[in-house]
């Protein structure tokens, strides 16, 4: 480390190089006030409480920009420095409530004990939510502030109530750090300081509302206020007594939460710091969206049907009705489906208990309905169906290629991440058919038609191989069907990707030119090019490009996809998955049979078993009689849901384990009510492959158990060996024992942080990178791959486009956001994006009532009326049970994935007169 020598109040030191001084003096234990400085921001200088006195600088400068050099000689608590922060405070407190701050009795105040000399309650320090918290007064304590001298002139401003938090800028002292944060970090400006000297106020454009102005809602300005003038509402009152590390329980990035806890009950979210993956920041879901951890809808007592209804029943009654039936269902007659929503050792269980007890690889979970075509593809590509590179490595990204993807509603620190690239001089490709927010920032946009990706990706290629741009040296030392893959081309010219995508030729040929050339370029995508019948073929296509042009193993590069959910990535890891054991290791190989067998003491079936779509149409056709579902909904998730239903309905028994009461728990014969993330101790494992612990903060509500503990009291009253562990730490030791990829990963080390598989010894580090020295199978494949039209295409009866995705104010079917008020006031029911042109044509108007019908089903819902949509497509969610989406969408799959087709089907929309 480069260090140099300070002199700092008479003492000398040693401190990083390249440091300010007020990181030098805090990181030595030195406190310097400080309320425009944030370590997350630019250093501004603005509050100028952070003075110093510094040899041979003029005047007192500001050690929040001042940069330490060797012998510096710092003093940092001079009794003139004193003087200057004093009167620096009194003038910041010129427009902000003080007789508090300065009364020699605050340390006397408490409840019902409050002085009504000198100032009012909703004026004084006491009755603040920031009260012991508020930098203000940590300020004034410091530098010994007893008094104001001037003149004082309350704002009296209005207090903003905003969906989740209230701003009150009666309480601002203009610090500016909400305004920078939301400009700096979260790139949207919602924000902004208005009028001038005297006049001056943050505030938005036109005093519009903040849901007007682009805000996301995301909290980080609440989280950097110094005052009281942004505070979350549902943490106004309770402080917490105690703080639990933890991870989020949506989407796949895996940031970490501290949940401030109380009375059994989250009363603070804040984000976790210095863990290499959200750095301090959320999105609106992890920082506001948790209340359904709390929501009265949640289930407390298992439910057995009786009579045809739903009623309260004991725990050792209903395992023993379920043990007792799924004892007569042994075999390829039962299927389970696990839970991305469960941790690392509760998914291994599962399968164990499919295989172990049950007899039968029909084990999936939601991976088939996302990124099934993900694993499958760059499994046949590199040899790992993961994500090749960390997040964090997309800021340093030379090229973004972002296809099929919306990072900034779906992943939202991963869009952060997009953006921090963007601004350190990155080019940016956005390839998607509708206009996301990254389109703004996009140097080219490729409005591609929807399915035709592969079309898009192989003009893409044609180009980099026709002008020399390939890198043949790495191709020829790593990589393998080079040949092959030209020779598939050769039949392919940039014209018909043009003519197939919509896309004018001389923009595909850009695009190909700059992600060739800036280098390290990383591919980015989701689940707009996964969820196709042709979803493998766009998979292949992505890893040929990157082997293609060099950009695998390296930093900033690769292909990465985004998983969907908290442990979607967990989940396939530890063997949900119909085909695979731990770590991917095929049930079709005998040895690895053979050593299952002999850790759980029971014979490992040999035959793949059905994907949860074709254990679906097995359930219709009478071959699967018993279901056992775990955290999932598939009666809003998957296709044709009308046909799921049935499905459903045909079974003998089924039984559902889950937090809430679902659309599919209310088809159960049993259902058995589990714990919450927050209830809970395990591993989550993100889309970078990252193992984090999850941590228990709370106790479950009434008789709820976590799926551990309810999966383990299922098998050993099904009489199998096996299912005694003391706890997650001891499961999580016999994957180890028997996945090769997290041989190295226990509790005790997790506890230092997260650690990326592979992982296969005790001192092993992890692995940020994937394919750096080799590829996983030895040599990168490239295979041919073709374009396919899209399964069902418009026509004259329905021709219309519908793609479905997600709304950054809720998540998947509803089931957790659904019971956060804040997030329904902003986003409450599903909306039909509709084109201008489209909407003048069928003479709809926006918010007007509309019918969606497919071949498969129709449903009703409001218009959106945005050229967010190209003429011809239209975009909905599938948040809503009142609007089931899935009824509409289409279950052909892909033949080798067997992902059905969710992104693309053909409808009709008519306005719904009367409305």
């Amino acid at each position: 480390m480069d260090l140099v020598t300070l002199t700092v109040d008479g003492r000398e030191v040693k401190v990083r190089r390249g440091v300010t001084v007020l990181n030098a003096l805090r990181e030595l234990g030195i406190y310097v006030p400080t309320l425009c400085h944030h370590p997350d921001l630019t250093p501004f200088g603005a509050c100028r409480l952070c003075i110093v006195e510094i040899e041979g600088m003029r005047g007192y400068p500001t050690s929040c920009t001042t940069t330490v050099q060797d012998g510096m000689v710092v003093r940092s608590n001079t009794p003139e420095l004193q003087e200057l922060r004093r009167t620096i405070l009194e003038l910041l407190l010129a427009r902000h409530p003080y007789t508090c701050l300065v009364c020699e009795r605050r340390n006397e105040c408490r409840d019902f004990r409050t002085c009504m000399r000198k100032t009012a309650v909703t004026t004084g320090c006491r009755y603040c939510p920031k009260d012991g918290e508020c930098e203000l007064q940590q300020a004034v304590e410091a530098v010994g502030l007893t008094e104001v001298r001037f003149p004082v002139e309350y704002p009296d401003l209005p207090v903003y109530r905003e969906p989740f938090f209230d701003r009150d800028y009666n309480l601002c002292i203009l610090c500016g750090r909400c305004v920078r944060v939301c400009d700096e970090i979260r790139g949207v400006g919602a924000v902004s300081f208005a009028f001038r000297a005297a006049r001056a106020v943050i505030g938005t454009a036109f005093d519009l509302p903040l849901e007007r102005v682009g805000c996301q809602f995301c909290g980080a300005c609440v989280d950097v206020c110094p005052t009281g003038a942004l505070v979350a509402r549902s943490e106004k009152w309770e402080k917490p007594e105690r703080h639990v590390q933890t991870i989020c329980p949506y989407c796949g990035v895996g940031c970490h939460l501290v949940l401030g806890v109380r009375d059994n009950r989250i009363v603070r979210v804040r984000a976790g710091r210095d863990n290499g993956v959200n750095d301090g920041q959320l999105c609106v879901k992890g920082r506001f969206g948790l209340d359904f951890v709390h929501s009265e809808q949640r289930l407390t007592t298992p439910l057995i049907r009786k009579d045809g209804t739903l009623v309260p029943a004991e725990w050792d009654e209903a395992l023993d009705l379920v043990a007792a039936k799924l004892r007569q269902y042994r075999g390829d007659g039962f299927g389970l489906l696990a839970s991305a929503k469960c941790t690392n050792e509760e998914n291994y269980l599962l399968s164990k208990f499919a295989r172990a007890v049950m007899q039968t690889n029909n084990v999936d979970h939601c991976a088939r309905l996302c990124h099934a075509s993900t694993v499958t593809g760059l499994a046949m590509a590199f040899g790992s169906g993961a994500m090749t590179n960390p997040i964090q490595d997309i800021r340093n990204a030379s090229c973004v290629f972002l296809i099929g993807s919306n990072p900034t509603e779906n992943h939202p620190i991963v869009g952060l991440e997009i953006k921090k690239a963007k601004s350190n001089g990155a080019a940016l490709i956005v390839a998607n058919p509708r206009r996301i927010p990254l389109c703004d920032l996009a140097d080219l946009w490729l409005r591609h038609r929807p399915g035709t990706d592969v079309a898009l990706l192989l003009g893409m290629a044609r180009v980099i191989v026709d002008e020399g741009l390939a890198d043949l040296e790495f191709i020829r030392e790593r990589c393998e069907g080079y040949e092959e893959f030209l020779a598939s081309l050769s039949g392919f010219s940039l014209e018909e990707a043009a003519s197939l995508t919509g896309v004018p030729a001389q923009d595909i040929a850009q695009a190909a030119r700059t992600y060739a050339r800036r280098k390290p370029a990383s591919i980015v995508y989701a689940m707009g090019i996964t969820q196709h019948a042709h979803g493998t073929d766009n998979v292949l296509a992505l890893a040929n490009l990157a082997m293609l042009t060099g950009n695998v193993g390296k930093p900033s590069s690769g292909v990465n996809p985004l998983r969907g959910q908290n442990n979607v990535q967990g989940a396939c890891d530890m063997g949900a998955l119909p085909n695979v054991l731990t770590g991917y290791q095929p049930v079709a190989d005998p040895a690895v049979r053979e050593k299952f067998a002999r850790a759980w003491g029971a014979e490992v079936p040999a035959e793949p078993g059905l994907t949860v779509t074709e254990m679906f149409g097995a359930a219709l056709e009478g071959r699967l009689k018993a279901m056992y579902i775990v955290g999932e909904n598939p009666l809003l998730s998957d296709p044709d849901a009308d046909h799921v239903r049935a499905a459903l309905e045909k079974l003998e028994f089924l039984v559902v384990q889950d937090i809430f009461l679902s659309e599919t728990a209310a088809l159960a014969h049993v259902v058995l009510p589990a714990a919450s993330f927050a209830e809970k101790d395990g591993t989550f494992t993100n889309t970078e492959r990252r193992v984090q612990r999850v941590r228990k903060a709370l106790t479950p509500p009434g008789k709820a158990r976590t799926d551990l503990e309810i999966v383990c009291q299922l098998a050993r009253k099904m009489g199998a060996p096996g299912f005694d562990y003391q706890g997650p730490a001891e499961v999580m030791e016999e994957i180890a024992r028997l996945t090769p990829s997290y041989g190295g990963i226990t509790f005790a080390r997790l506890e230092q942080g997260g650690l990326q598989w592979p992982c296969p010894s005790a001192d092993h580090p992890g692995t940020a990178r994937l394919h750096e020295a080799a590829f996983t199978r030895g040599k990168g494949k490239f295979h041919p791959v073709r374009y396919t039209p899209p399964a069902e295409l418009p026509d004259d009866e329905y021709p219309f486009v519908l793609t479905t995705g997600r709304s950054l104010f809720q998540f998947h079917t509803g089931t957790m956001t659904r019971k956060a008020s804040g997030l329904n006031y902003i986003r409450g029911e599903e909306l039909v994006e509709i084109n201008p042109e489209d909407a003048c044509a069928l003479g709809i108007s926006d918010g007007d009532p509309v019918e969606v019908t497919s071949r498969r089903g129709k449903v009703r819902a409001r218009a959106r009326v945005t050229d967010e949509s190209p003429p011809g497509v239209v975009f909905m969610t599938f948040h809503f049970a009142e609007t089931p989406t899935n009824v509409l969408t289409n279950p052909v799959l892909d033949p080798l994935a067997k992902i059905p087709e969710l992104k693309v089907c053909a409808v009709r929309i008519n306005k719904v007169s009367g409305g």
